[in-house]
């Protein structure tokens, strides 16, 4: 006679009622990613000589202060991002979750394609 011990497996499922902590973990890892150009946006915004470090006609133009506003808008932004996406993980539904990961990623793509044609 063998006996077969019941085992207790369960499947992940991030719906349940721990889908705010799956939000704070994504909040968590979007922060790391963002880290380094929040903090080079802060730098940038508080010493208005780094718009000598770039070049064209529009930025040679442009006000210190327009210059600052932009960097601090930069870094609000990022800053803002992990908090974001935190909470779309946290309530949103997994139809949501699609929509939103295909327009990033069509996002993604035509910033990398606009820039290949007007930057380089």
């Amino acid at each position: 006679m063998s006996q077969r011990k019941e085992s207790d497996e369960h499947a992940l499922d991030i719906t349940g009622d721990r889908s705010g902590w799956w939000g704070a973990f994504a909040g968590v890892i979007a922060m790391v990613f963002v880290a380094v150009p929040i903090s080079a946006a802060i730098g940038l915004a508080t010493h208005p000589a780094t718009q000598t470090l770039f070049s064209g006609e529009r930025i040679t133009e442009a006000s210190q202060f327009g210059y600052s506003a932009f960097w601090w808008i930069v870094a609000l932004v990022l800053i803002a991002l992990p908090f974001g996406i935190g909470f779309l993980i946290a309530k949103a539904s997994t139809r949501a979750l699609q929509v939103v990961g295909a327009i990033v990623v069509l996002f993604v793509i035509a910033v990398i394609v606009l820039g290949q044609l007007f930057v380089f």
